[in-house]
């Protein structure tokens, strides 16, 4: 028979008053809630008393007082005259057997529980709560899951004594890429048993992540789906602390990110240099995940793939025609499909991850999901949420992998309850784990686990296990920065009455097709003309001769038109507006993620690292990015002036200020906007105060050799380590000139590909 013992503590379930979804249509979604007194997890909805009685076998569980120093533990089930339960637990220690009895009553009715049960054996002291103390969470003819309500105690039993091995898999996952990975291997074999582990919350039919046009709900400060990360001051950001949220949901960024369907170009893969990981190697694998539903040649795209990539149910065709020709005006052709991974330097019509029902394309929708709610047909699938995994446990003997640590999420707890009362469980993992926490969560878990730079871990109070000196070093992230536009788009136009409707939009907003929509559009990727690489300065040439001249498939800048104002709604005055986000790819600046001690508690160490990069070359790169994006937007039809509280500060009577019109300007006729030295210096001057992420943060445990900073092998295996893999966006050695969520969904379908050859499947 196939073991599931450790993969069910994935069936834990949720206090009924903490969970925003409803578990009970999402089988084997189950979150680790804790208040610090009293836990209340739902039982296995198919339990049943008549056939769970009988004899169970211990095979796995923590220590309990009666099963110290005991082997060959089982317990026996018999119903009473009185309609209650004996409970009949016998084992052997010192060559004896040693037997208890004791009493099963079902709890009160109140808390609606079939397989909850108020346990007494005798000498037993009373309990601190009211409750059942003991929960049969996950129950199936031959495997049962028991815990106990204060979340100490659990025992994985089985009716059988000895179970044949099976290879159990240990998925620490917050990211895009570990559901894949999940996904694939459960289709692969069903002797695999699976656990994912979640620090979020589950995603399920959550209104703000399946909503396109609500993604901003999903970044604000009060967000429990994102993680925020504040970075160290920066004095190349104005004295800045950066804040930088990551998916903190099921699904990682794939559930919250802005759904642009952006691939990375032919060069980028190419320019790794990894055996595996070529463009031409990884195009089955890009064409693999999609559905698609756009223009293009058919040999570029996948047809029959789990995330559908479409218009959604919504376009603004005014204002994409309008951005279109404007970019034309610019000089820049429309190109059909600019995700093909060749073609490059001109606009386009952006489609996005949604479905032409309009609904967001992430990895737990179109992975995990399904399966988890396809009844019996994938029982080796499970997920845990709210549990953060704080480190890999590693034999010290052999350096294999051999499970994981992880406390309930501490976010999703109590007002008031101490991190340090939270209680730690272990999972074990008999064959692999395979970390996919990103790029801003997986070097803390390798940290905390003893693998990394001696000298970081030393500072934290950590003992190396494994000298690898890459791990948290050359974090990298694109660099963005909106700007905002006025505009005579119609309210159907832009999605600003949705943003300003705030969480009330599902109801005030319910069957508008709206809701399917991104407000985005159109898009580009464009280069510098030659004029404009030499008004750079010749650091920038030297830079461009280098690292573009010879490299006509990389962009130096990606835009996006947003049908709206990407910002606080009551920060402005009520109207339809547009805005430009420009990014600029392939950054010099490096930065860097570390733990400074060995629990979640301790602050991380998080240096950005914008603009640290020799002669500004980052910093000159969105000089020219404002203008050209300033240039594009005044050759609209919809352009009414800039919204100038969010463009830069030029000096008083500056030929570059902002500008309000009552009509366009003269199309046809548009002439360029003239900036002195003043005025560039006030542009730097901004960007150094309002730049931010572009939330694509990479490159933190990169796929390299051990000497250039690698931490994973082109197999995705951890150096000095057996057992371990990681696959996320932390391994990308090189940055890529696209929006990361493509190459985070290719790493997943690579990495399943990998493991399920090296499994032999």
């Amino acid at each position: 028979m196939r073991s599931q013992a450790v993969l069910s503590l994935a069936s834990m379930a949720v206090a009924a008053h903490a969970a925003s979804n409803d578990t009970a249509q999402t089988p084997r979604v189950a979150p680790s809630l804790w208040d610090g007194q009293c836990f209340y997890p739902t039982a296995d909805s198919g339990f049943q008393l008549a056939t769970y009685l009988g004899r169970w076998y211990q095979v796995a569980g923590t220590l309990a007082p009666f099963t110290a120093g005991c082997k060959c533990i089982y317990a026996q089930y018999a119903l009473n005259d009185d309609g209650n339960v004996q409970v009949n637990n016998t084992c052997e220690a010192e060559g004896r057997p040693v037997n208890i009895l004791g009493t099963a009553f079902p709890a009160n009715p109140a808390y609606g529980l079939d397989g909850a049960f108020r346990v007494q054996f005798p000498g037993q002291p009373a309990e601190e709560c009211p409750g059942p103390n003991y929960i049969v969470q996950d129950y199936a003819n031959d495997i049962a899951i028991v815990q106990s309500s204060n979340f100490t105690t659990l025992f994985i039993l089985s009716r059988e004594q000895y179970l044949e091995d099976s290879i159990i898999q240990a998925w620490i996952n917050r990211g895009t890429a570990g559901c894949i990975v999940a996904s694939r291997l459960a289709e692969a074999s069903p002797e695999l048993s699976i656990l994912v582990i979640e620090g979020g919350a589950n995603n399920y039919n959550e209104p703000i992540i399946v909503n396109p046009a609500l993604y901003l709900q999903n970044l604000a400060p009060c967000s429990i789906t994102a993680t925020f990360h504040k970075a160290n001051k920066s004095e190349h950001l104005a004295q800045r602390e950066l804040i930088v949220p990551c998916g903190g949901v099921l699904g990682g960024g794939s559930s919250i990110n802005f759904m642009m369907y952006t691939r990375a170009q032919q060069d980028d893969y190419d320019s790794w240099k990894t055996p595996g990981w070529s463009a031409d190697d990884l195009r089955p694998f890009l064409r693999k995940l999609e559905t698609y539903h756009g223009t293009g040649a058919a040999k570029d795209h996948g047809f029959d793939g789990p995330v559908h990539i479409s218009s959604g149910s919504y376009r603004s065709l005014i204002a994409e025609d309008d951005f279109i020709e404007a970019g034309k005006a610019l000089g820049y052709p429309e190109i059909k499909d600019l995700q093909s991974l060749d073609t490059n330097n001109g606009v386009s019509r952006w489609l996005r991850y949604v479905s032409p029902e309009g609904k967001r394309q992430d990895t737990a929708h179109t992975y995990l999901h399904p399966k988890l709610q396809a009844g019996d047909t994938y029982p080796n699938l499970h997920v845990l949420v709210q549990a953060k995994v704080l480190r890999v446990l590693i034999d010290g003997d052999s350096k294999r992998a051999v499970g994981v640590e992880y406390t309930p999420n501490p976010a999703f707890q109590a007002l008031g309850i101490n991190l340090t009362q939270a209680p730690t469980h272990t999972v074990r993992a008999r064959k692999l784990v395979v970390l996919s926490s990103g790029a801003c969560g997986t070097p803390a878990i390798l940290e905390r686990s003893g693998v990394g730079d001696p000298k970081i871990l030393q500072r934290a109070g950590v003992p190396v296990v494994v000298d690898l000196p890459g791990v948290g070093h050359d974090y990298q992230d694109h660099h963005l920065i909106i700007y905002p536009y006025r505009t005579n788009l119609a309210p159907e136009e832009t999605i600003d009455g949705i943003l300003r409707a705030g969480r009330d939009a599902p109801t005030v907003f319910s069957g508008n097709r709206l809701l399917g929509w991104n407000a985005m559009d159109g898009a580009a990727k464009l280069r510098p003309t030659e004029e404009e690489v030499q008004a750079l300065g010749p650091e920038f040439k030297e830079s461009w001769d280098r690292d573009f001249r010879d490299a006509p498939n990389r962009p130096l800048m990606l835009m996006v038109l947003v049908n709206c104002f990407l910002g606080d709604q009551a920060s402005v005055p009520v109207d339809q507006y547009a805005s430009i986000g420009t990014y600029t790819a392939y950054p010099y600046s490096r930065g860097h993620m570390h733990i400074t001690g060995p629990e979640l508690k301790d602050p991380l160490d998080f240096d950005v690292g914008y603009f640290s990069d020799a002669n500004d070359i980052d910093l000159k790169k969105l000089v020219w990015a404002y203008k050209k994006q300033r240039e594009l937007m005044r050759r609209t039809k919809m352009y009414r002036g800039e919204l100038a509280i969010a463009h830069p500060r030029f000096p008083e009577g500056s030929k570059a200020a902002c500008t309000e019109l009552d009509g366009p300007l003269e199309l046809g006729n548009v002439r360029d906007v003239e900036y002195s030295a003043e005025d560039d210096a006030a542009i730097e001057t901004w960007i150094r105060e309002n730049v931010g992420t572009t939330w694509h943060a990479l490159g933190t445990a990169k796929m390299a050799p051990r000497e250039k900073k690698g931490v994973v092998q082109p197999n995705l295996d951890v150096y000095g380590v057996k057992g371990l893999k990681i696959a996320d966006l932390s391994i990308p050695p090189e940055n890529v000139g696209a929006n990361t969520n493509n190459t985070a969904l290719m790493i997943g379908e690579k990495a399943a590909d990998i493991i399920t050859r090296e499994l032999g499947l």
